[in-house]
């Protein structure tokens, strides 16, 4: 087996509703430091497919790491969705799926912090972990806004109902159901949130709805800081394919200061690692993963955040980015699988 590659079995399968299904696993013994995870993030499972071979899909942790239950994903069927319909429809107790590492940045920096979570149908997913671990870890406030197709659509909603009457001065629930109140707009989002400006903000859901979301918080100046959201797309590429062992080379002093390597500084889990031999041509990722740092991704093709960072000093240019905005890289953050140095001396952080 591959080293960053695991075989997890299924131990539980729970229907939560007529169209959702969350599926705890098994880690493999001597895998357990590879799946600590934090509240929040993702496993790119590996999906079999007869036109591919391999669809890799990213699907949300909605358990806690901090309640000693196994590792679980709720997924969603969704119209022409061959993955969600085949984990769906096949994954039982017994059943084996390959599985990357948990990765993602879409977490709270403190378990003690005032969140305003925000969650749309299953992206309720990632917000159920990031709630449940801060409730049973933390101490500040939880108000969530949760909207769905009607009741019967409604994901976790006898827990939700249970962990409230537990938390009555911690947790807030508010459902907002399209069959009786309509699709929520940005102003009645931006008048829910602002009474809620101090806090931070998690927002997951269908792609209207996180607009809508995120542009009310913009309306009442949420700070980029405070203000977080997970974004999905469907990955091209294949990251369980062969992996590739990328030897770092010296360019030779002949090349010039122009060519020649850059020095990169970056903080991962609270270590600095610095290096001045980043060559020209080869991914921050890849320069990383040579000099054996840990450092985090899924899909490698630039089409997920798993591996994203900030910049903190200098620049890089990116080969592909099909999931950072306008704003995102305004705010300095970049894909890590896909940034080449643009500069003599970059320093950046995972958090």
């Amino acid at each position: 087996m591959d080293t960053d590659i695991f075989e997890l079995e299924v131990v539980e399968v729970v229907e939560e509703t007529a169209d959702a299904r969350s599926i705890s696993f098994r880690v493999p013994e001597g895998a357990e430091e590879h799946f600590r995870y934090r509240p929040g993030q993702f496993l790119t499972l590996a999906v079999p497919s007869d036109q591919t071979g391999v669809a890799a899909r990213c699907y949300s942790l909605s358990s806690s790491p901090h309640d000693d239950g196994p590792l679980t994903v709720t997924v969603k069927r969704t119209v022409d969705g061959y993955a969600s319909n085949w984990i769906c429809d096949h994954l039982r107790p017994g059943s084996t799926i390959r599985s990357l590492a948990p990765s993602g940045i879409f977490t709270p920096a403190s378990l003690d912090a005032d969140l305003l979570l925000f969650a749309g149908g299953s992206g309720v997913t990632p917000v159920m972990s990031i709630l449940r671990t801060a409730l049973a870890r933390g101490t500040g406030r939880i108000v969530l806004f949760y909207a769905n197709r009607d009741e019967r659509s409604v994901i976790f909603a006898a827990e939700l109902r249970r962990l409230a009457a537990e938390h009555p001065e911690r947790l807030h629930v508010v459902h907002w159901l399209e069959s009786v109140q309509g699709l929520p707009d940005q102003a009645q989002l931006r008048a829910f949130a602002a009474e809620h400006v101090d806090r931070d903000a998690f927002v997951c859901g269908p792609a209207p709805f996180m607009k809508a979301t995120v542009a009310a918080l913009r309306d009442l100046d949420f700070p980029r800081a405070r203000r977080h959201q997970e974004k999905f797309v469907s990955l091209g590429g294949n990251p369980f394919g062969e992996a590739v062992v990328v030897e770092v080379t010296d360019t030779g002093p002949e090349a010039g200061p122009e060519v020649g390597p850059a020095s990169l500084e970056v903080e991962l889990d609270g270590t600095t690692h610095s290096f001045d031999d980043w060559q020209r041509g080869t991914t921050m990722l890849e320069h990383l993963e040579a000099k054996g740092v840990p450092a985090p991704f899924s899909c490698r093709e630039g089409e997920c955040s798993a591996c994203a960072v900030r910049l903190l000093e200098g620049e890089v240019t990116m080969r592909h980015n099909d999931v950072l905005d306008a704003e995102d890289l305004a705010d300095g953050i970049r894909l890590a699988c896909q940034s080449l140095p643009a500069a003599d001396a970059v320093r950046a952080t995972y958090h």
